[in-house]
């Protein structure tokens, strides 16, 4: 059973930082790609980043220099690291693995707010 959980998400006050965490049980994920998307309340669900198997990866021109995302082949988990937060970064944050199929994780809160 391929299984995805995040982690790392809560509060946190504007300018502030998080690292979330996707660990990914029941696959190798060395193979394949792994991306971040969020959905903030009314809104569709949006991608952030990407990340290959290579290591290559694609960002959202609004991201670049405040989002990392990252991988660890050892651990089977993906991170995303979050710098200078602001309040328009209040959403779920979902991870997706791309294999023979689509694998979603449950999805991390974070709310950034005073």
């Amino acid at each position: 059973q391929v299984q995805l959980v995040e982690s790392g998400g809560g509060l946190v006050k504007p300018g502030g930082s998080l690292r979330l965490s996707c660990a990914v049980s029941g696959i190798d994920i060395s193979s394949w790609p792994m991306l971040w998307y969020r959905q903030a309340p009314g809104k569709q669900r949006e991608l952030v980043v990407s990340i290959s198997s290579t290591q290559t990866t694609n960002y959202f021109d609004s991201e670049k220099g405040r989002f990392t995302i990252s991988r660890d082949n050892a651990k089977n988990t993906v991170y995303l690291q979050k710098n200078s937060l602001k309040p328009e970064d209040t959403a779920v944050y979902y991870c997706n693995l791309r294999a023979y199929r689509d694998y979603w994780g449950q999805g991390t809160q974070v709310t950034v707010s005073s």
